[in-house]
């Protein structure tokens, strides 16, 4: 059965922090919906030979940079930590890589509980390792489920029909003996499959090309259930990776360096075929996604939104509410 923690109970009311601006910005905001995919073990070479039709044309549609700085210890727990809090590891604390239920949970603030605080946003979030729990907080506007090795039937698309049960049960109104209010604004899938059969089999392995395929189909398997409710026009996609292909996130690489993983945007108010310029931090990610949604970050985050990603309409909206 699946590992799991529901914690349900979607706050019907807005709790905004910072100034009134972010209430305006919120407002005029054509995202309504965001959609962050972790892969492992990706890189640019994973495009190769079409092995990854959805990928290849959500990036001929977005903003892509293959050189985004991850975190050191280059390990999953703590580069996911580091994702989901906008903080390197030395602020944040989490340097091991399995789940230890003494140490408790983050007391950092994450990037959920930004969506929450600024403009009253629901998560869901779907995560393949049971390590992850450690980041599972219980909070009432943020709903885990949670799958990995040790469950024998944890598989890509099993992930894939978990999210779609997900969605029939929030349309519906009843969840998992809670209610479901509302469809998440924000959702964060979990991919890991071919790091970790790039790994166990090889980085040139048919199997790892395999695992590819595997995971471009779970994201357009998502991206279908947001097109079946309607969703995509208001839908903004992030896609980013916790290890380089070759890379494996269950061991720090033995020279300690930090690796460079890919940052990919698209959809809603994405430029296309774009090349990112900037340096961009997988400690982006939260600033970056609070941004789309048109909401402002008053933090002592150590994450800047990716600006050069967004078209000018959607950045004329954005300095437009500010200056409200």
């Amino acid at each position: 059965s699946l590992f799991s923690l529901c914690l349900l109970s979607q706050s019907g009311t807005t709790v905004v922090a910072g100034s009134a601006a972010a209430q305006v910005s919120a407002s005029v905001a054509p995202t309504e919906h965001v959609i962050l995919f972790v892969l492992e073990g990706f890189g640019e070479n994973s495009l190769k030979g079409g092995t990854m039709p959805t990928l290849s044309r959500l990036i001929k549609e977005g903003a892509v940079t293959w050189s985004a700085t991850a975190v050191r210890p280059a390990l999953r727990l703590p580069t996911m930590a580091s994702l989901i809090t906008g903080m390197p590891v030395e602020k944040h604390g989490i340097t091991w890589n399995t789940f230890e239920f003494s140490r408790g949970y983050p007391r950092t603030p994450s990037l959920f509980d930004y969506l929450d605080l600024s403009g009253g946003r629901d998560s869901a979030i779907f995560f393949m390792d049971e390590s992850l729990y450690q980041l599972a907080r219980p909070e009432p506007y943020t709903d885990y489920q949670m799958c990995g090795p040790l469950k024998p039937e944890c598989s890509t698309d099993r992930i894939v029909s978990y999210i779609r049960q997900y969605f029939q049960k929030a349309a519906s109104g009843h969840g998992y003996g809670h209610a479901i209010l509302s469809l998440p604004h924000f959702l964060v899938v979990h991919l890991p499959e071919a790091g970790r059969v790039g790994v166990s089999k090889g980085w040139t392995s048919k199997e790892y090309r395999d695992a590819l395929r595997s995971v471009d189909k779970a994201i357009h398997s998502v991206l279908d259930i947001y097109h079946e409710r309607g969703l995509t026009k208001r839908t903004t996609l992030f896609i980013t990776s916790l290890s380089a292909d070759g890379r494996d996130t269950s061991q720090e690489a033995a020279d300690g360096s930090v690796p460079m993983v890919p940052w990919i945007a698209s959809g809603v108010g994405i430029k296309p075929g774009y090349a990112i310029h900037q340096p961009v931090s997988i400690l982006d990610t939260g600033a970056t996604v609070m941004r789309t949604l048109g909401l402002q970050t008053h933090t002592e985050w150590e994450s800047q939104a990716v600006e050069e990603i967004f078209q000018a309409a959607f950045a004329a909206a954005s300095q437009g509410s500010s200056l409200q």
